[in-house]
């Protein structure tokens, strides 16, 4: 029976970011209406933390938004990552937290971190259209630091930006170089602050771009579809797994509401599917 993997992410630093990434409403350059904060109480991320375990969420990804870390931000994410390892022990720690060098990365890993999330986001070719601020080459460059670490790599992009066809292979040809375990496929939610406002993918399309990430990504553990997914798929949310998707996100993301937990845990049942409990789970 296939398994799938239930995900979470925790904003734990919000709306705080320099960068000119046109598809990013955390971005203080577009002033989109979100919630911006420098440090969300470990109170209330302990508190998250525990919920989503209780859903059925495997991965916890902290993540912090900023171009990458500087120490203070490490030291906090480094805190974080402890209390939460303590409390809630079962959640595998991810952290999402922009450039980070090797030597930061060792840092996390020592304070429990298992993964580090870090999207090449879209093609070298067309990354300059979507933010000017920051080379494509700085993103490659992370990831392969992870993997240098022992740190498992979690890495994916962004369909529906105005990129081509050929945009798309390349990314998902440049992410089969860096052998990720997990590829997140998020799918752009347009913010009216927001200067990137392409037309809409269809369903269809969306699938076929999931179905080609499997065949392309075939040594990766885990398709996770992620930001995007109930708008883009709608009442069609089912089809993901057929497409070659195993594994999706629970819960809000990072400054949108995703769909209710439960919503998607009776959607899961009635698919047939089990929800993994490790990440060895096939």
């Amino acid at each position: 029976m296939k398994k799938i993997f239930l995900c979470s992410i925790c904003n734990i630093n919000s709306g705080t970011c320099n960068e000119d990434c046109k598809f990013c409403s955390q971005s203080v350059k577009y002033k989109a209406d979100i919630e911006r904060y420098k440090q969300k109480p470990v109170d209330k991320i302990l508190d998250e933390a525990r919920r989503l375990e209780a859903l059925g969420a495997l991965g916890f990804c902290l993540v912090t938004a900023q171009k990458g870390l500087d120490d203070k931000t490490l030291e906090f994410v480094c805190d974080v990552a402890r209390a939460v390892k303590k409390e809630v022990p079962r959640l595998r720690l991810i952290a999402c937290n922009g450039t980070a060098s090797v030597e930061q990365l060792r840092e996390l890993r020592q304070a429990g971190v298992a993964a580090y999330n870090h999207n090449l986001e879209t093609s070298r070719e067309f990354y300059s259209q979507i933010c000017t601020t920051h080379p494509w080459e700085e993103r490659y460059e992370t990831c392969e630091n992870v993997n240098s670490v022992g740190l498992k790599l979690i890495s994916g992009g962004i369909f529906g930006m105005g990129e081509t066809h050929e945009d798309r292979i390349s990314m998902l040809r440049s992410l089969k170089e860096l052998n990720p375990v997990s590829v997140p496929l998020n799918f752009y939610h347009h913010n009216p602050a927001l200067p990137l406002d392409p037309s809409p993918l269809s369903v269809d399309e969306a699938l076929s771009l999931i179905t080609l990430a499997r065949q392309t990504l075939d040594g990766a553990d885990r398709i996770m579809i992620a930001g995007g997914r109930e708008i883009t798929f709608k009442e069609r949310q089912n089809e993901i797994f057929d497409a070659g998707a195993n594994s999706i996100v629970i819960g809000d993301y990072l400054t949108t509401a995703g769909r209710d937990a439960h919503q998607d845990l009776q959607m899961l049942r009635g698919l047939g599917f089990e929800i993994a409990t490790s990440p060895e789970d096939k």
